[in-house]
């Protein structure tokens, strides 16, 4: 028998630094090209939030440079407002601190551990400590990062406070990094960057690469996005232990049905009315830090009884068509270009999201030789790494692509861009590269999809209609001179030109452009007509 002494004696407690030392790949650091490239997505999301939150339109310079076989330096600079001294630490170097995980609002990064991350993955490849230049209001403050694992915490090295003499904003972030690769591939930092382009419009994002050849992404529009408002969490987005912690973490509210009302969103004296005559057994008037868990238990199956207006939808901005429809013509141009743009939804019964989808065909992106590329972005980040379990992936794929006229969607001149919008993207991992199949977004998203391949179908169907109308054209002129003289001898005519001209005209009317029979209504097989219909039906409702 083993002695309890023995088997507890190794027992420790371990902070979440530590863990993900130990677990480094769970974060986006496997592989040599796709640690550089998550070194790069962790800094430059955070800079465009920076910006964004700070209302300046984000300027961010990439610099990567060659140190030796798989050693890399990477620069990141941007003109956002700086981090105050008093953060600066806890922001780069300690995992889950941050502005990000407490709040219920639209951002691109969720939980505080990215560029913590990127520095632990510096000190442990190279043990060099990433710098940082902090132009914050008028301060200038330089420093190199350093982490205790064990204690999850950061601490300023080498700390130089000064004026800031220059008038400059902004962060700059400077590492080391070992055991990774810069490459031009489709998973490498400059399709990351391109892609960050793509999405967020109104940033400019210069790359510096290795050979030191400067490659620019111009801005497509002058001003940032509309802000997403913060909002309160929905009744039917919270569960039990969400309630106990909100319960006992708010001290304004001495009853519990005041602090239902501001806690929650959508939540009125009428419906807690409503409540207290579902959930009698529970006294509302008490104050919430004595509120059990059996009673949060009944409240929360209260809401589920409660018809509730949905959450609100200025918590979520997504790209926009018109801007995508800008990005793509500024960085592919194709041939045809179809956006949609779908109204809110929700998931998981109380979680607000947004799908747009946009469908490029030909032109550019046959020059590009793009053939079947799905482009994922959450929230305008790019996911360029696990595609195979993603909600976007599987939900596209899903399509009967041969519906619309692609038959051969993996051989076909098409990207398929998809933007998943929301206060809560449910990632499958901390690397956050793929979306959980959630049912109603994976519904959602092949909605989207399926609208904006109708047009895209329309266009190839008319130029399908087009290039047959102009072959038989050709055919039949072929025998106009022969049927012209066959014409004059049996009419004994004498003007043969005249019957040829006349010939001609008639072949023109018949076969001009939609000449040919009645207009052509669009192509969309019987077993889709219902499926249209109802999508239209939803529309509506």
């Amino acid at each position: 028998m083993v002695d309890g002494k023995d088997l507890f004696s190794h027992f420790r407690e371990h902070s979440v630094a530590e863990f993900f030392k130990k677990n480094k790949q769970m974060l986006g650091f496997s592989g040599k090209v796709r640690s550089l490239t998550t070194i790069v997505h962790e800094a430059v999301s955070n800079s465009l939030d920076a910006c964004e939150e700070a209302g300046i339109v984000p300027e961010i310079k990439v610099e990567v440079k060659e140190l030796g076989e798989y050693h890399y330096s990477v620069k990141i600079e941007d003109n956002g407002s700086g981090i105050p001294k008093s953060h600066l630490g806890k922001a780069l170097g300690q995992m889950l601190a941050g502005t990000k995980f407490h709040r219920y609002v639209q951002q691109r990064g969720q939980q505080g551990i990215g560029i913590a991350a990127v520095s632990m993955y510096a000190l442990l490849t190279t043990a060099q400590h990433p710098h940082a230049i902090s132009y914050y209001k008028d301060k200038k403050i330089s420093c190199e990062i350093s982490m205790d694992f064990k204690t999850n915490k950061a601490e300023l090295l080498n700390l130089i406070e000064e004026d800031n003499k220059e008038g400059k904003h902004g962060l700059t972030y400077e590492a080391e990094f070992k055991d990774v690769e810069y490459k031009k591939s489709d998973q490498g930092i400059f399709e990351y960057l391109r892609r960050t382009a793509l999405a967020n419009p109104h940033a400019q994002i210069t790359l510096t690469e290795p050979n030191n050849e400067t490659i620019v992404f111009p801005r497509a529009i002058q001003e940032n996005p509309p802000r997403p408002k913060e909002i309160l969490p929905h009744p039917l987005g919270v569960g039990a232990h969400d309630l106990l912690d909100l319960a006992r973490a708010q001290k304004e509210n001495r009853k519990i049905s005041a602090f239902l009302q501001n806690a929650l969103a959508r939540l009125s004296a009428n419906k807690v009315s409503e409540l207290r005559e579902i959930v009698k057994d529970v006294d509302f008037d008490k104050n919430p830090a004595d509120l059990t868990w059996e009673e949060a238990e009944k409240i929360v199956q209260g809401f589920k009884q409660v018809k509730w207006i949905a959450p609100e939808t200025d918590s979520i901005v997504p790209i926009g068509k018109e801007q995508i429809e800008k990005s793509f013509m500024n960085i592919f141009n194709p041939e045809v270009l179809a956006v949609t743009e779908r109204s809110p939804k929700v998931y998981q019964g109380g979680v607000p999201f947004a799908i747009e989808a946009a469908i490029a065909f030909g032109g550019g992106i046959a020059t590009a030789g793009k053939k079947g590329e799905i482009m994922r972005f959450a929230n305008r980040v790019p996911l360029l790494f696990d595609a195979g379990g993603c909600a976007l992936t599987e939900a596209t794929k899903s399509v009967d692509w041969g519906r619309y006229n692609l038959k051969q969607f993996e051989e076909e001149p098409i990207v398929v861009l998809i933007n998943f919008v929301s206060v809560y993207v449910p990632y499958t991992g901390a690397g956050k590269q793929a979306v959980a199949q959630e049912e109603d977004i994976m519904d959602e998203i092949k909605n989207a999809v399926m609208e904006a391949a109708r047009e895209v179908q329309k266009y190839i169907s008319g130029k399908k209609k087009a290039h047959e109308i102009e072959t038989k054209r050709k055919v039949i002129s072929r025998y106009i001179e022969q049927l012209a003289s066959d014409v004059t001898d049996l009419a004994a005519a004498k003007n043969k030109n005249e019957i040829k001209k006349k010939l001609e005209k008639i072949i023109e009317e018949k076969y001009s452009q939609g000449g040919e029979g009645e207009e052509e209504k669009e192509d969309i097989p019987e077993h889709e007509e219902e499926r249209v219909k109802e999508d239209d039906e939803s529309e509506e409702e």
